[in-house]
């Protein structure tokens, strides 16, 4: 039988079949043999075959090729990847400029991530009828930052149904993984747009601004408008893997595009002269906290390590 992984409870996989049908999964041993450097080998959104057992559960024995995937490095195991989410349109990073505060380095990992493993990129500031004045400028500012960078934005409110009505229209039609740090609203905000979804919520925790986690597993929910959002659990770091160091300009799109002026073809805009790209961070053509977010990923590179 074939299926779609809907939900991962981290021993378990609920898969929904064309006609509906959920069944209660687990895998079979020899996808622990394989060489697969990640936690999790199967995530919500990849295409499997499985068989039924006697007792009405199932074995998973075949995972379909992945179009794409979204990974990031696991907390624990250095070594090891967490799979996010497979077979997307888009990824959307939940963002809040207080309530908590996302950092723009968690954001700017996050996108990277997301150019690496060739997966469209939005970014949802969300909680905005709770920002004082200068809250409200600094997402101005960050707003225009990645604007400038092509990337689509949305400034939402999700208690209030009628400013999320863009962002539902965007997300039509489309299966997008939604990430961001534990408290941003993300479980609010599916609630909001997929009121069938009865996704958990919690409040913010007073001891220093910090949200608590309330999502413990990833799943798949449908959109009345066609499409599926995928929850996880929320994160607080999000390290990056599997990025040589030549690489990792390539994934900022304006350190990119600027780096082609370099005096040196091998330029890491380090500490190389005639760098194009620290000029322009000088000048301001580059933003700086991008360039900080650049710097902090060649840093876990080159030191191997989960940040």
């Amino acid at each position: 039988m074939k299926g779609l992984v809907v939900k991962n409870t981290g021993s378990w996989y609920q898969v929904k079949t064309d006609s509906g049908e959920l069944f209660e999964c687990k895998i079979k041993g020899h996808f622990r043999l394989q060489e697969i450097r990640s936690t999790n080998p199967i995530a919500v959104g990849d295409n499997v075959a499985f068989e039924k057992n006697e007792d009405g559960t199932a074995m998973i024995h075949a995972i379909d090729d992945r179009r794409n995937y979204i990974i990031r490095r696991s907390s624990n195991l250095s070594k090891h990847s967490q799979i996010l989410a497979a077979n997307l349109d888009l990824v959307a990073l939940i963002v809040t400029v207080n309530y908590p505060e996302t950092s723009t380095v968690f954001i700017d990992r996050f996108l990277a991530t997301a150019e690496a493993y060739r997966v469209p990129a939005c970014i949802v500031f969300n909680k905005i009828d709770r920002y004082s004045e200068p809250e409200t400028k600094y997402l101005e500012g960050l707003e225009n930052l990645y604007v400038s960078l092509d990337y689509p934005v949305f400034k939402i409110s999700a208690l209030h149904s009628d400013n999320i009505q863009g962002l539902t229209s965007f997300l039509s039609g489309k299966t997008t993984l939604f990430s961001g740090n534990s408290g941003v609203g993300k479980s609010t905000l599916i609630n909001a747009i997929a009121p069938l979804s009865l996704a958990r919520t919690a409040e913010i925790s007073s001891y220093h601004n910090k949200g608590m986690h309330t999502t413990t597993f990833s799943e798949m929910f449908e959109l009345i408008s066609g499409g599926h959002i995928i929850d996880t659990p929320g994160i607080k770091g999000f390290g990056t893997i599997d990025m040589e160091e030549a690489e990792i300009g390539h994934y900022f799109k304006e350190i990119f595009e600027t780096s082609k002026n370099c005096k040196f073809t091998n330029c890491t805009h380090v500490h190389e002269p005639e760098c194009a790209v620290i000029q322009a961070v000088e000048k301001h053509f580059i933003s700086t906290s991008r360039y900080q977010s650049y710097l902090s990923v060649m840093k876990d590179c080159n030191e191997g390590k989960y940040r």
